[in-house]
C-alpha cells in the first residue's frame, strides 16, 4: 500500500543478517551486499502485503475519529504515513490485533534464516555450480527471492545471477529430476539432442539442490515450431506415464525447438477419488476418465473455474495471449490519499515463457502434439513389452516427490482470510474457521487431508504466510505433511501408475488430446483460416442415398465414441462450452454442444428412420433411451441442487425447455413428460435471471423468451407463469437497451463476442423482442425490436461486399449495421450463425414468414436482408467446417431459405450436392483444431447429420438455429415438397 513497514522490526532484523552473512567464509563483500538487497526487498514486500488491511482500516479509524488534521486527503495520507513511521504507533496496535506483531517477528526470522541458509549453502557448493551456467564464473551478482511460494519456514526459490549466468537454488531435493533426465536421455536417446525434451541440469545436495537457468527462446521457423509442438507431444506420453501434475505454465519454459520442463517434483501424483456427482454412471464414468487421463497432467489447455481464476487457462501448453480473460485481482484504490481501500481491478495475464513464438497459433500445430504423443507412447508401451521399461523407471521409486491434495489457490484464499483485521484481533476464532473450511473441503471433495491434526498445521503454516507443502517417495505413499505430521496411508505410488498406464486406452487419450486444444481458445476454438474443405470434385448423382449413409455414418460414430453407464446411461467426452470458455469434460445437458442436442438428434433420426427417410442404425434407439436416462438424472440433480447459473436458449434454463418440447414433438417422450420436464425449472429462473449478466441469445436472458411462449402454446389453457416470466425479461432487455446513433446494443460481459451478431448480441435480443411483442402485445419490445434493424435502408439492392469475399467495406457497414458484427469478430468470417450473416439470414427468415399478409414494404425488407445473408454465405460460408455454427450446413440453411422465398436464385440440388462431396472428401468436420471429436448440435458433428436429415425435401424437422422448438404434431408422415433433393437425384 505504501512505504511504511514497521521498521522497528525489519531493522533490527536485517542488520543481524547482514553481520550473520559478513561471517559466512568464503562469502565476498559484493556477495554479501546482493543476498542481503535481495532479501530487504523481498522482505519488506512480504511485509507490505501482509499488513495492508490492518493499515487501510487504521487510515479510516484516523480519518473518522479525527486524527487526521491537514487540509487535503494527500496530505492528510502524508500525515498518516508520519505516524505510521513510530514504534509507539505499531505498539499501539498490540491492543486490538494481539497477534499481528508476534506473527510478524516469526515471518521475518524466518526469511532471514532461510536467506542465511542459502548464503552458507552457495558458498558450499559453489564450484560445482560452474557447469550449470556453461563453465562460466561463479561470483555472485544479483539475487531474487521469493521466485515462487514460500514453504517450511520462509524458504523459496531463489534465481542467482552469477559472473558466468544464472542458476536457480531449490529448496527442496532434486534427485527426480536427475531420474527424470536420466529416463528421457534412455527411451529418446536416437533423438537429436538440439530437439530432444529435457529438464534443466541438476546438483542435487540431499534436501536441496541448484539447477540450471533455462532462457526462453521463440523459435526460428517453422521446422523449430513442428519440432517444439512434436515435443510437447512428447512430454504428454511421459508425464501419462510418470503420473505428472501440475504442469503448468510457469513450469514450461520455450528454449527455440525444445520445450523444456522446469519443475517436475509431482511426479506419481495419486489419482483423485471417484466421485458420484448425481448425473448418472455414465458422467462418473466419464469424469473418473478425465481425472487419469493427459488432462490431469496440467499440460493440456483447460478453463478454470474455482473463483478469481474462471476461465483462465494456465496451462503448460496454453496460456495463449489474447486468448484469456483479465483477471480480477485485489488491488489498492485511491493509494496515497485518506480514502484509500481495498478494491478489484482487472489486470491482464501477463504472457509466459511457455510460448513458442510471439503470436502462437496453437491450432495449427496440434497434429504434431498428437503425433509426438503418440509415437512416444507406442514406444514405451514397446519397452514395456519386452520388460524393459520397469527397469528403466526403478529409479524413481525411492525419490522424493510433492503431491498437492489441496490446491494452492484455496491456500492463498484462506492465507488471506487468515491476515485480515478480524483474524488478527481474534486469532483463535479465525483458526476454528480457517480449520472448518478445510474440513468441510474434505467433506465434500474426496482425496482432501481430513485429519485435524494435518489440518491444525495447514492452518500453523498459512499463520505465518507459508503454503503447506506435502512429500513422499513413490514405493511408499504414505505423506508427510506440514510441520511432521503425517497423512494418507501406505501406498505403492510406483506400482499404480504403471499399473493405471498399462490400462489407459490410448485412443482415449488422443481423443482428449485432440479436444484440449479447443480449451486454448475463449470461443469458438480455433477455426482454420485456409479453405481446406472445399471439394475437389462436386457430384450430382446419388445425392438420397449419399445424404443417407453420410447421416448415418455419423450417428454409428456418436455410437461407438459414447461413454456408458451400468445405469444404461451414456455420455461423452469433448470440447464443452460454458461462460468460462471451452475445456474438456463430459458433455453438459445443453442444446449447443451438450446432450440435450445429441438426444434431439436421435429423436430427429427415429423419427426420419420410421418415415423412410435415413437408413436404420440398430444402436440408435438404445442410445437414445440412453442419452435420455442422462439428460433425465442430470436435470433431476440440477433441480434438486438449484444449480441452474444461465437463463440462455442454447446453455441454460430456454435450451432445457426447447430440447423436452421439442423432444415430445418428435415422439421421443410423451408429451406430459414433456411439458411436466420443460415446466421443472421454471421455479429456478427468476434467480438465474436476478444473477444473469448475459442478455444475448446463447446463454443470455434473451434465450429464454420463445421457450417460455412455447411452453405456454404447449399446456392447455396456457401457462401464465411462463408468459409472466417472458415478460418480465422483455422488460429486463427493454430497460438494459442502450442506443447511440441509432444503433441499439446491449453491454456484453465479454466485449469480444461482438455486440450486434446472433449468439451474443443485438439480432439475437431483436429477435427474441419480437416475437415478445407478437405473443403478447408488449409495445415497449415492439419498439425496441423494430429499432434493432430501423437504420436497415428501405430499398437495399445489393450486397456491397469488398474485394475480399464476406468481408464489407467501411461503407457497406455504415449502411447495413445487420453486418457491423463482422468487424467485431473478424476471425470466423463474415458468414457465422453466432456472429455474422448466417444468424442474421436465419432471423430475417423467421421475421418473412411472421409477416402480416398484405404487408408488402415489411415482406421486402426482410426478403431483401435475406437475400444478402444468403449472399454472404454463398461467398464465405463453405470450407471451413462443416458445423451448423461455423460452416457449411450453417451457410447451407441460409441458402436454403433464400431459394425458398425467392430471395435469392440458389441451385438447391448443386447446393446439396457440394455439401455431400465436401463430407466425403474431407469426412464430417467441426472445423476444430487437432481433428477434435466434437458430438454437439451446433458446434459439432451432431447438428451435421441433423441438417443432413433436414436435407430430405419431405423432413418437418424444425430448424435449430434458432431457440424454438415450434408448435404441432411432428410424428405425423409429411409429405415431400418440390424444393431440395429432385426424385432424380436420389439415386
Amino acid at each position: 500500500m505504501n512505504d511504511t513497514v514497521p521498521g522497528h522490526l525489519l531493522e533490527p532484523a536485517l542488520v543481524r543478517l547482514a553481520a550473520r552473512l559478513g561471517a559466512v567464509p568464503g562469502l565476498a563483500e559484493v556477495e554479501r551486499d546482493a543476498l542481503h538487497a535481495a532479501a530487504e526487498t523481498a522482505l519488506r514486500d512480504t511485509v507490505r502485503r501482509l499488513i495492508d488491511r490492518v493499515l487501510l482500516l487504521e487510515l479510516h479509524a484516523a480519518r473518522l475519529t479525527g486524527r487526521l488534521t491537514a487540509a487535503d486527503p494527500a496530505a492528510r495520507w502524508a500525515e498518516w504515513q508520519a505516524q505510521t513511521a513510530t514504534p509507539a504507533f505499531w505498539t499501539s496496535l498490540g491492543g486490538h490485533y494481539p497477534t499481528l506483531l508476534p506473527r510478524l517477528r516469526r515471518v521475518i526470522g524466518n526469511r532471514c534464516a532461510a536467506a542465511l541458509t542459502l548464503a552458507h549453502r552457495f558458498v558450499t557448493d559453489r564450484a560445482a555450480l560452474g557447469p550449470l551456467m556453461g563453465g562460466g564464473g561463479t561470483g555472485l551478482v544479483e539475487v531474487e527471492f521469493a521466485a515462487g511460494d514460500s514453504h517450511r519456514g520462509g524458504q523459496t526459490v531463489v534465481l542467482l545471477g552469477c559472473e558466468g549466468g544464472c542458476v536457480a537454488y531449490k529448496p527442496r531435493p532434486v534427485t527426480v529430476d536427475r531420474a527424470l533426465a536420466r529416463f528421457l536421455e534412455r527411451v529418446l536417446h536416437d533423438e537429436p539432442a538440439g530437439t530432444r525434451i529435457r529438464v534443466p541440469e541438476a546438483v542435487a545436495r540431499g534436501t536441496y539442490g541448484w539447477v540450471e537457468y533455462v532462457e526462453h527462446r521463440y523459435c526460428d521457423g517453422d521446422e523449430e515450431l513442428r519440432a517444439f509442438h512434436r515435443g510437447l507431444g512428447h512430454w504428454l506420453a511421459v508425464m501419462l506415464l510418470l503420473g505428472g501434475s501440475d504442469m503448468h505454465a510457469e513450469n514450461l519454459i520455450a528454449a527455440g525447438p525444445v520445450p523444456v520442463v522446469v519443475d517436475c517434483e509431482t511426479l506419481f501424483t495419486p489419482p483423485p477419488p471417484a466421485m458420484e456427482l448425481g448425473f448418472g454412471d455414465a458422467t462418473d464414468r466419464a469424469a473418473a476418465l478425465l481425472g487419469g487421463s493427459v488432462l490431469s497432467t496440467g499440460l493440456l489447455p483447460d478453463r478454470g473455474v474455482a473463483l478469481g481464476w474462471r476461465g483462465i487457462d494456465p496451462s503448460g501448453i496454453g496460456s495463449l495471449p489474447g486468448q484469456q480473460p483479465a483477471a480480477e485481482l485485489q488491488v489498492i484504490l485511491d493509494a496515497g490519499t485518506d480514502r484509500a481501500r481495498v478494491g478489484r481491478a482487472s489486470v491482464e495475464v501477463p504472457m509466459e515463457r511457455n510460448l513458442p513464438s510471439p503470436d502462437p497459433v496453437l491450432g495449427a500445430y496440434w497434429d504434431q502434439v498428437v503425433a509426438g504423443f503418440t509415437e512416444l507412447t507406442e514406444r514405451l508401451r514397446g519397452l514395456d513389452e519386452a520388460g524393459e521399461l520397469e527397469p528403466a523407471l526403478a529409479g524413481f521409486a525411492d525419490v522424493p516427490v510433492r503431491v498437492v491434495p489441496r490446491s494452492t489457490e484455496s491456500y492463498a484464499e484462506l492465507g488471506r482470510m487468515l491476515w485480515h483485521p478480524a483474524s488478527l484481533h481474534d486469532e483463535p476464532a479465525a483458526r476454528e474457521r480457517a480449520e472448518a473450511v478445510l474440513a468441510r473441503q474434505a467433506v465434500n471433495v474426496p482425496g482432501r487431508p481430513d485429519d485435524p491434526a494435518v489440518i491444525a498445521a495447514e492452518v500453523a503454516d498459512l499463520l505465518v504466510a507459508d503454503v503447506p507443502v506435502y512429500s513422499t517417495t513413490p514405493r511408499r505413499g504414505l505423506l508427510t505433511g506440514p510441520r511432521g505430521t503425517t497423512w494418507g496411508a501406505a501406498d505403492d505410488l510406483f506400482a499404480g501408475t504403471l499399473r493405471r498406464w498399462r490400462a489407459a486406452d490410448i485412443e482415449v487419450e488422443r481423443q482428449v488430446i485432440r479436444s484440449a486444444v479447443v480449451g486454448a481458445y475463449l470461443n469458438d476454438g480455433w477455426l482454420r483460416g485456409e479453405r481446406t474443405l472445399v471439394p475437389r470434385r462436386v457430384r450430382t448423382s446419388g445425392l438420397d442415398r449419399r445424404r443417407r449413409t453420410a447421416a448415418a455414418g455419423i450417428v454409428r460414430g456418436l455410437a461407438a465414441s459414447a461413454v456408458r453407464g451400468d445405469d444404461g446411461s451414456a455420455t461423452w467426452i469433448g470440447p464443452v462450452l460454458d461462460s468460462a470458455g471451452w475445456a474438456v469434460l463430459p458433455l453438459g445437458l445443453d442444446m449447443y454442444g451438450g446432450t440435450a442436442g445429441i438426444a434431439v438428434l436421435l429423436a430427429g433420426y427415429q423419427h426420419e428412420v420410421e418415415h423412410g427417410r435415413a437408413d436404420p442404425v440398430p444402436e440408435a434407439a438404445e442410445l437414445l433411451r440412453a442419452v435420455l436416462r442422462t439428460l433425465r438424472d442430470t436435470g433431476d440433480a440440477l433441480l434438486s441442487a438449484g444449480a441452474w447459473e444461465v437463463a440462455g436458449g442454447y446453455l441454460g434454463i430456454g435450451s432445457w425447455i426447447w430440447a423436452w418440447l421439442l423432444l415430445g414433438r418428435l415422439g421421443a417422450v410423451e408429451p406430459a413428460e414433456a411439458v411436466s420436464q420443460a415446466s421443472a425449472v421454471l421455479a429456478d429462473l427468476p434467480a438465474s435471471l436476478a444473477g444473469n449478466a448475459s442478455f444475448g441469445l446463447v446463454d443470455g436472458l434473451a434465450g429464454a423468451v420463445v421457450p417460455l411462449l412455447r411452453l405456454d402454446e404447449h399446456v392447455e389453457g396456457g401457462h401464465a407463469g411462463a408468459v409472466a416470466l417472458a415478460d418480465e425479461i422483455g422488460s429486463r432487455l427493454v430497460a438494459a437497451a442502450e442506443v447511440c446513433d441509432g444503433v441499439v446494443r446491449w453491454a456484453s460481459p465479454e466485449p469480444s463476442l461482438g455486440s450486434a451478431g446472433l449468439a451474443h448480441g443485438a439480432a439475437g435480443i431483436g429477435w427474441a423482442l419480437s416475437r415478445l411483442a407478437a405473443a403478447t402485445g408488449n409495445a415497449e419490445a415492439a419498439a425496441l425490436a423494430a429499432a434493432v434493424v430501423s437504420a436497415e435502408p428501405e430499398h437495399p439492392t445489393d450486397a456491397a461486399v469488398s474485394e475480399e469475399p464476406g468481408h464489407p467495406t467501411a461503407a457497406a457497414v455504415s449502411q447495413r449495421p445487420e453486418r457491423a458484427m463482422v468487424l467485431e469478430h473478424p476471425t470466423v468470417g463474415a458468414a457465422t450463425w453466432a456472429y455474422g450473416a448466417g444468424g442474421i439470414g436465419v432471423v430475417a427468415a423467421d421475421a418473412l414468414r411472421r409477416v402480416a399478409p398484405g404487408d408488402l414494404v415489411s415482406a421486402a425488407r426482410w426478403r431483401a436482408v435475406l437475400g444478402r445473408a444468403a449472399a454472404v454465405c454463398r461467398a464465405d460460408g463453405f470450407g471451413r467446417s462443416h458445423a451448423l455454427a461455423h460452416g457449411d450446413l450453417g451457410a447451407w440453411e441460409v441458402l436454403t431459405l433464400a431459394a425458398a422465398t425467392g430471395a435469392l436464385d440458389v441451385d438447391r440440388e448443386r447446393l446439396d450436392a457440394r455439401v455431400l462431396s465436401g463430407i466425403e472428401e474431407f469426412g464430417p468436420s467441426s472445423g476444430f483444431a487437432g481433428n477434435a471429436l466434437v458430438p454437439g448440435l451446433l458446434p459439432g458433428l451432431g447438428g451435421v447429420a441433423y441438417q443432413l436429415l433436414r436435407m430430405h425435401p419431405g423432413c418437418p424437422l424444425p430448424s435449430v438455429l434458432l431457440p424454438d422448438p415450434g408448435a404441432g404434431d411432428l410424428t405425423a408422415h409429411a409429405q415431400p415438397s418440390a424444393a431440395g433433393l429432385s426424385q432424380g437425384a436420389r439415386g
